[in-house]
C-alpha cells in the first residue's frame, strides 16, 4: 500500500508588539502514523483472541498451576507472546501480594504482564486491557436487573475454574493491546514518550491489578501524559438487535475540562484525520452507568485516561460461558486498535503538554493590560517549537477556534473578556505534532461560613 507523503501547511503570524514573523509547519497527515496505523492486522487479532480463549478461563482466582489452562497458563503466554513480538520490547510481570478484600476472597499473586517500548523520554503513555475473564454462573442480565444483589464472587460455593472464555470481554481489549505492542515495537519510529502496553489481572474482582499499578505510580510521581484502556471493543450487534461496525464509545470522567475530557477530544480529532470511517462518540460520564473499568484506577489520582467501549453491548454474553469468538468482528476491532494507534502515537511524538497554572495551583490567566484581554501564560514544554492557543463559548464543550503562536510563554488576546470564554494551549513539537490542550480552569470560590448569633 502507498502512503501520501506528509501535508505541510504553513501558518504566517504577525506580532502586535514586535511585527515580527514566524512560520509554524503542522502536518495534515504523518507518513509513519499511517504506516503504523496501516499495519494492524486483522488476522493477527483474531489468532491473539482465539489463543486467549483456548485457556478455558482466565479466572484471577482460577488455578495458576497448569500449562494450558486457567490464569497461570494464559499470563504465562501472553508474556511469551510480547516477548516474541519484539526485542525492543521489555517485557516483564508486574506483581503483587493481594490478600483478602472485597471479591478477592482468598490470598493471591496477582500478575499483571507489561511490555515497556522506551522512549527518549520517561513519560508514559499507556494502553491497556484487562486479560482476567469471568463466569458468574447466570446471565449478565440478571445481574444487571438486580442492583444490590450479592455479587455471586462473595458466596463460598463460587466456582473459580469455571468455564469462562472471555472472548470479547476482555480477549477483544487483550488482543488490541498486544498486537499494537507488536505493531508499535516494529514501526522503527523513535517516540519522544516511553509506551507501556499493559494486560491487567483482577478487574473482575474491583479493578484490583490496575489500582496496585497505579498507586506505586503516583508514589514514585511517575508522569503519565495518556491512558488509552480498551474493555469489550469486539462486538457489533447489541442485545437489542442494533448494529454499529462504524463507530465506539469513548467515556471520560469530568468535569468538562477535565484532563480526561482533554485526552478524549484528542482521540476524536486524530481518529477524524487517521482512522476518518470511524466515528468516535464522546461519552460525558467516567464509563457505563453504574459499572466501570480500569481507566478509573488512573482518574482517581489525577492522570488522564479514557476508556474505550463498542457501540453496542450485548449483556447476555458478558460474564458467562456464552462469551465466545462468534461474538467478535475482528474487521470492527481492528478499526478500534488503529484509532489507538493513531491517537498514542501522535500524542507520544508530541511534547508534553505545558502546563497552565503557577506554583500554587492557580491559573496563569489575566485581564491585563486593559482589563478587558485574555492574558495567557505557561510553563514552557520541553520540545515545544510553537504553542496553539484555542477557546470556545463556555456554554460549548468542545474548542470552537484556535490560533497558533511562536515559541513564547505569554501571550495576549486583546478584548476577549475571560469571563465569556474557556482557553486552552497545546505544545507543538518539531514535526507539528501537538500535545493535549491544557485548559485554564476557572477556581471554586472558597467561603467560610457566615457566623449567626443564635437566640
Amino acid at each position: 500500500m502507498r502512503h501520501p507523503l506528509r501535508l505541510w501547511v504553513v501558518v504566517l503570524l504577525a506580532w502586535p508588539a514586535t511585527g515580527c514573523a514566524q512560520s509554524v509547519p503542522t502536518p495534515g497527515a504523518d507518513a509513519q502514523i499511517q504506516q503504523l496505523v496501516a499495519a494492524v492486522s486483522e488476522s493477527r487479532l483474531r489468532e491473539l483472541a482465539t489463543m486467549l480463549v483456548g485457556f478455558g478461563t482466565r479466572e484471577t482466582m482460577s488455578t495458576a498451576t497448569l500449562t494450558t489452562r486457567g490464569i497461570g497458563a494464559a499470563r504465562q503466554w501472553i508474556f511469551d507472546e510480547l516477548t516474541r513480538s519484539s526485542p525492543r520490547l521489555q517485557v516483564s510481570f508486574d506483581t503483587y501480594r493481594i490478600p483478602v478484600q472485597g471479591r478477592v476472597t482468598r490470598a493471591v499473586e496477582l500478575r499483571n504482564v507489561m511490555a515497556v517500548l522506551p522512549g527518549r523520554t520517561n513519560r508514559r503513555v499507556y494502553i491497556s486491557a484487562h486479560y482476567d475473564s469471568l463466569n458468574l454462573g447466570r446471565s449478565q442480565l440478571d445481574v444487571l436487573a438486580a442492583p444490590g444483589a450479592q455479587n455471586p464472587q462473595m458466596l463460598p460455593a463460587f466456582d473459580h475454574d469455571a468455564e469462562a472464555p472471555g472472548a470479547n470481554d476482555n480477549g477483544s481489549g487483550t488482543a488490541l493491546t498486544m498486537e499494537l505492542a507488536r505493531v508499535f515495537s516494529d514501526s522503527g519510529i523513535d517516540f519522544d514518550a516511553t509506551l507501556v502496553f499493559i494486560c491487567w489481572a483482577g478487574e473482575e474482582q474491583g479493578l484490583i491489578g490496575s489500582s496496585a499499578h497505579a498507586q506505586r505510580l503516583a508514589a514514585e510521581k511517575t508522569v503519565v501524559e495518556a491512558v488509552f484502556n480498551n474493555d469489550i471493543v469486539g462486538n457489533v450487534r447489541g442485545g437489542t438487535g442494533l448494529v454499529d461496525s462504524k463507530s465506539v464509545r469513548v467515556y471520560a470522567v469530568g468535569p468538562e475540562d477535565s484532563v480526561s475530557r482533554s485526552l478524549a477530544r484528542y482521540v476524536a480529532r486524530v481518529a477524524a484525520t487517521y482512522v476518518p470511517a470511524h466515528r468516535i462518540r464522546l461519552m460525558a460520564r467516567e464509563d457505563r452507568f453504574g459499572r466501570g473499568s480500569d481507566q478509573s484506577s488512573f482518574t482517581r489520582f489525577g492522570f488522564p485516561a479514557i476508556v474505550f467501549r463498542e457501540a453496542n453491548e450485548d449483556f447476555a454474553k458478558q460474564h458467562s460461558a456464552a462469551d465466545t469468538l462468534d461474538g467478535i468482528d475482528f474487521a470492527y476491532l481492528a478499526q478500534n486498535a488503529r484509532v489507538n494507534a493513531a491517537s498514542a502515537a501522535s500524542l507520544a511524538l508530541a511534547p508534553p503538554a505545558p502546563r497552565v497554572t503557577g506554583d500554587r495551583g492557580q491559573s496563569l490567566i489575566a485581564r491585563t493590560p486593559s482589563g478587558y484581554d485574555a492574558s495567557l501564560r505557561w510553563n514552557a514544554s520541553p520540545g515545544a517549537v510553537a504553542y496553539r492557543i484555542y477557546w470556545r463559548n463556555t456554554w460549548t464543550n468542545d474548542w470552537e477556534r484556535s490560533q497558533a503562536v511562536r515559541n513564547v510563554t505569554q501571550f495576549v488576546l486583546p478584548a476577549m473578556v475571560i469571563d465569556d470564554f474557556v482557553f486552552g494551549v497545546a505544545a507543538i513539537g518539531v514535526d507539528g505534532h501537538e500535545s493535549l490542550i491544557s485548559a485554564y480552569v476557572s477556581p471554586t470560590r472558597q467561603a467560610p461560613d457566615v457566623k449567626v448569633v443564635q437566640e
